[in-house]
């Protein structure tokens, strides 16, 4: 029974993983090699690096580590398609990846083929540590496939003639809700992923918080309600701003959400399209959901309040990625899907946090000073990545990934 168990969550395993694979070959289908190469700004990545990414990772991980006699596909990938693992040597400058006219988006696809047929022959005889790295690996995919959209509405922003990505619904017709307030627990919660199941090193180990009396928003902030902070002089008004945030948002003339115009219209992976004023608001920064959190007499939650709050919910639920093809934030909707949600605490490790060792210890632990927590999921995040303990993090000044705001209060 034990060995048809293991044989059983092999073939899941698998399954999973060349699914992720395909979903993310699928997601550039629609590219040209130009479309792939353009890295439009230095946190952004070009589509082509994101596809070679990924297989580095598994190739570097799994293959070259776990798998005896297997032969790299071109060793000078290494060096171009490492991101920050400084345990794996030298690479090629972050903001320059968009430099990379070669190897060709055909070429990148010869080489996802090579390692996806390795892992393929390699997975049954696999030890259980080359299998955890399998599944760090997929989860590592998906979170690239939401970067792979947010850069490519990144990149198709920055051309005048504004094309589309894909084929967006037409909005639809739906009267948003009033904003109710909903009592959170008070006193000592546990938080944090629990000792089974996958979760990333960052989200362990669960642990007690003590949370005090406070009320949490039934439902995210709508570009309509956007639209009212802008008519108040929301982002001309100093004393709703975080220092550092008034002179970003000055320094960068910041004055609407990213991506929004002045006609009413946005930009969207559909292209340019009127905006759903019932719809979540996106693409805000950490500065610009604090300002209207104080704006409108409240403030965001914590992280211990947003995931004691959403426990209970089901994260597969929400409007997420199922399939290639482009997306955007959708009126209703609960805790999970549409948009992150910026809480108010810094990313920071948990007491008696400790990074994996190896360069895969690098993934998580490094980056744990001046990032802010984001909770839930978005539109462009891959259905049944996320969870409630999951912490998505990102400077204060980032706003290209779905980014938006639920409120909270003290009660």
């Amino acid at each position: 029974m034990a060995r048809d168990d293991s044989t059983s969550a092999l073939k899941v395993l698998g399954e999973r993983l060349f699914a992720t694979r395909q979903l993310t070959l699928d997601l550039a289908a629609a590219l040209s090699d130009a479309d792939a190469t353009i890295q439009p700004f230095p946190d952004a990545s070009p589509a082509k690096w994101h596809l070679a990414h990924t297989t580095w990772f598994f190739e570097t991980f799994v293959l070259r580590d776990h798998v005896l006699g297997y032969s790299a596909f071109d060793e000078r990938y290494a060096f171009l398609f490492n991101s920050y693992y400084e345990a794996e040597g030298p690479r090629h400058a972050r903001p320059r990846r968009g430099m990379l006219s070669r190897p060709s988006l055909d070429e990148i696809r010869a080489y996802r083929a090579h390692v996806d047929e390795a892992l393929d022959r390699a997975l049954p005889d696999l030890t259980p540590e080359a299998l955890e790295l399998i599944e760090l690996g997929i989860n590592h995919e998906q979170q690239h496939q939401e970067l792979f959209l947010t850069d490519v509405l990144a990149t198709f922003a920055e051309n005048p003639l504004q094309p589309a990505y894909g084929e967006l619904p037409a909005p639809a017709c739906y009267a948003t809700e009033p904003l109710s307030w909903h009592r959170g627990r008070d006193g000592l919660v546990e938080i944090g992923a629990p000792g089974a199941g996958f979760a990333f090193d960052a989200e362990r180990p669960r642990h007690k918080v003590f949370l005090q009396p406070h009320e949490v928003a039934g439902r995210r902030v709508t570009n309509a309600e956007w639209r009212d902070f802008m008519r108040d002089g929301g982002y001309q008004t100093p004393t709703l701003w975080l220092s550092e945030g008034w002179d970003w948002a000055s320094r960068e003339r910041i004055e609407a959400p990213l991506y929004w115009h002045d006609d009413g219209t946005q930009f969207t992976l559909g292209g340019r399209r009127d905006i759903d004023w019932g719809a979540p608001v996106a693409h805000v920064s950490y500065f610009e959901a604090d300002a209207f959190a104080r704006w409108s007499g409240a403030r965001l939650p914590t992280e211990a309040e947003w995931e004691d709050f959403a426990s209970s919910a089901d994260p597969l639920i929400g409007n997420q990625l199922d399939s290639a093809g482009a997306v955007i934030p959708r009126p209703g909707g609960g805790m999970f899907g549409d948009v992150w949600e910026w809480t108010r605490s810094a990313f920071a490790s948990y007491p008696g946090f400790a990074p994996a060792s190896g360069a895969v210890g690098e993934y998580n632990g490094k980056f744990m000073c001046g990032q802010f927590v984001l909770k839930g999921a978005s539109c462009a995040t891959p259905r049944g990545h996320s969870r409630a303990s999951y912490r998505n993090f990102f400077p204060p000044a980032a706003r290209w990934q779905f980014t938006g705001v639920r409120l909270a209060k003290d009660a």
